[in-house]
């Protein structure tokens, strides 16, 4: 596991900051939002500089956990050098923005549990970190609680990554609901991105239980109506089916709900549990062994596939998978949370597998993880046995 934020070690500044971003370099700066991050002062600029470094003048000293940090990566400082959030590495693929936690659903497992509070704060660094990030930048998420809460503003945040990352692949998360509302839709659709993708929860083939998933009645109609609209504006969508106790027993019914009334989305993430937030505080309401449902779930993985919806299964561990499935399974978690068990180490999938959220190893994974030696395992299928999106 890897943190992105920490208490500085010492800060010796002139003045408080007056800058709250800042592009790490390791030669002279070109623009003012540059720090030099090493142990060479060069200039006035503010130095960052690692653990064993030691202290300097105008100069912030970064805890041992955050000496990975590097030229090109982008980290936000409190005015008084004492504290640093990490939010772009220049050579990690799992990027994602923060763009607010407030939200209309209430989902019982979810991992950013909503607070209602303004914090639009998050979307105005969003801007100004996307005009810090490289052309060149391969992917970014953006993520929320609910991010199209900000309405006309998340579509202005969308417009001005659009025009500065043109080759990034963009991919936003939402609950879908405010798709419904056919004048924001449009909006949406203006953005006229297409390496622009929504990432929208489905908890149900019907209102019931996805209503009570998510903690919010009329929310399944909304989510529906929101899918649809997206697609008759030729909008790229992808349907995430979170697996827990209640949706796991259903997930064969959702995946034919899906290929039946559903089956122009781009693709199909069915996905583990995340066991932090309300999942953790919900644990005995929404926590089931995925070795419980790993028939149902090749079951739902193969029918998807073969209604021609792609499909991939996240957050999971092989030996917790049907073999069947093992090619549309993918390394999902975000590499700063994402750990193995000791039992792992020997396993001659490992580097294949999804591994374990760190909060997962903390406070509960399947009781059946254990590790797959080569003599055990099948010939693939084909020429590559897994297959990555």
């Amino acid at each position: 596991m890897t943190s992105l934020r920490g208490r500085t070690l010492a800060a010796t500044l002139d003045r408080p900051l007056t800058r709250e971003l800042w592009r790490l370099v390791d030669a002279q700066p070109a623009s003012p939002d540059e720090a030099v991050i090493g142990p060479d002062r060069i200039g006035e600029t503010l130095n960052v500089r690692r653990s064993a470094d030691g202290p300097a003048s105008n100069a912030i000293v970064l805890p041992a956990h955050l000496d990975y940090l590097a030229a090109g990566d982008i980290i936000a400082i409190a005015p008084a050098g004492t504290q640093v959030e990490v939010l772009w590495r220049r050579r990690s693929p799992h990027n994602s923005i923060l763009l607010t936690e407030r939200c209309d659903n209430y989902c019982l497992m979810c991992s950013q549990p909503p607070k209602e509070r303004d914090d639009s704060g998050l979307l105005r660094r969003a801007a100004a970190l996307i005009r810090m990030l490289p052309p060149n930048a391969p992917e970014l998420g953006f993520t929320g609680g609910e991010p199209t809460l900000y309405g006309g503003g998340l579509v202005a945040l969308l417009r001005t990554a659009t025009q500065c990352l043109p080759d990034t692949e963009l991919h936003l998360l939402s609950n879908g609901r405010r798709f419904a509302d056919p004048d924001f839709a449009a909006e949406y659709a203006t953005v006229n991105n297409p390496r622009l993708m929504v990432g929208i929860p489905v908890f149900g083939a019907e209102s019931s239980l996805h209503d009570y998933v998510v903690q919010a009645r009329g929310a399944f109609d909304e989510t529906i109506t929101g899918i649809l609209a997206l697609a008759r504006l030729r909008q790229r969508v992808e349907v995430r089916v979170v697996l827990q106790k209640h949706t796991a027993p259903a997930i064969v019914e959702i995946a034919e709900f899906i290929a039946r009334n559903l089956p122009f989305v781009e693709k199909v993430a069915l996905m583990g549990l995340e066991m932090t937030g309300l999942a953790r505080a919900n644990l005995a309401d929404v926590w089931i062994d995925p070795y419980d449902y790993l028939g149902d779930l090749a079951e739902a993985a193969q029918l998807l596939k073969h209604a021609g919806v792609r499909t991939n299964i996240y957050n999971h561990q092989l030996c917790v998978l049907d073999r069947r499935v093992w090619p549309l399974a993918v390394r999902s978690i975000s590499d700063w949370k994402n750990e193995f068990l000791p039992e792992c180490m020997s396993c001659s999938v490992r580097e294949d597998c999804g591994g374990l959220f760190a909060s997962s190893v903390k406070h509960r994974y399947s009781d059946h993880i254990t590790p797959i030696f080569q003599s055990a395992i099948p010939a693939p299928p084909s020429s590559s046995a897994f297959s990555r999106p």
